[in-house]
């Protein structure tokens, strides 16, 4: 069996994702006929079949389940890996730091004052977006808050503080100075969770309700949902209508900084390292707590 090409996965992705020959055709910029062609030949090159067709609908097999992960990880990488080198042969270099605005626990000027190594580039984005832009290749390092998946990462702990729920100050739990889980019964979190669970994950990417903070406020001053978030979050943002209180069952909250495990970049070393000196030094009046 010769070795699978980019342009066979781009075109069997397209049609197991649309599930619909005309559409991935459409989508692809290609007629339908050398579409189908192709995709009967990549079932004869791997000798099993990959789609089931009828008249009136397509559906993937088994075997067409388990290629479609693997190239859309292999299209993936293979997209990161032309970013990065387009970047790497790029005249003026630079280091791409991603990060959800408002939630560097106020590390980000201080490890910038003292990082001299490249020009830095902020790659901001939502809850969730930090390590997508580091496996895809928009970003270098990241300061990522927990949790994440840090598979195929590296990353140290940075800073570490409780995390607080947010609810609207008319509240009647919001007389309470702390909260246990099981008051919040019948509440819900941003990433559609029941609040009661204690699932701090963030929201998925893109969701409409993680595109600005200032909404997600908004929407926890009406009583659409309560919210899970770091104190140092909580104190950067004091509002009259939102009240802050402790939930002794929620672990720590932390913010890592992250880096592909693969990555031998003397930058990244550097950043990574002035990023630990500066979460070392106790800064006055902060509400987290640097590693030791």
């Amino acid at each position: 069996m010769s070795e699978l090409e980019t342009r066979q996965l781009r075109y069997f992705v397209a049609v197991a994702e649309e599930l619909h020959f005309g559409r991935a055709a459409e989508r692809l910029g290609i007629a339908q006929p050398p579409l189908s062609k192709a995709i009967r030949d990549l079932e004869r090159q791997l000798g099993v079949q990959l789609l089931t067709r009828t008249t009136r609908q397509v559906s993937l097999t088994t075997a067409g389940q388990t290629l479609l992960a693997d190239a859309r990880a292999v299209l993936d990488a293979a997209a990161a890996a032309a970013r990065r080198a387009r970047r790497a042969g790029h005249p003026e270099q630079k280091l791409r730091v991603a990060l959800k605005a408002d939630f560097d626990a106020g590390l980000l000027p201080l490890i910038l004052d003292a990082y001299d190594a490249l020009p830095v580039e902020l790659v901001l984005g939502g809850p969730g977006d930090q390590v997508p832009a580091l496996r895809d290749g928009r970003a270098d390092v990241a300061l990522v808050p927990t949790p994440f998946d840090g598979h195929g990462l590296d990353s140290e702990v940075l800073v570490t503080g409780p995390l607080l729920v947010a609810l609207p100050a008319a509240d009647p739990l919001a007389a309470r100075t702390t909260i246990r889980l099981r008051d919040l019964a019948g509440r819900r979190l941003p990433n559609g969770a029941r609040a009661d669970s204690g699932n701090a994950t963030p929201p998925p990417p893109g969701s409409a309700l993680v595109k600005d903070l200032s909404q997600l406020f908004n929407l926890v001053e009406v009583g659409e949902f309560v919210w899970f978030l770091p104190a140092w979050v909580a104190r950067r943002f004091p509002r009259p209508n939102i009240a802050y209180r402790p939930v002794p069952e929620l672990a720590p909250a932390a913010l890592s900084v992250a880096w592909l495990a693969e990555s031998r970049s003397p930058a990244v070393a550097a950043f990574v390292r002035i990023a630990q000196q500066v979460a070392a030094t106790p800064q006055l009046d902060s509400p987290v707590s640097g590693r030791r």
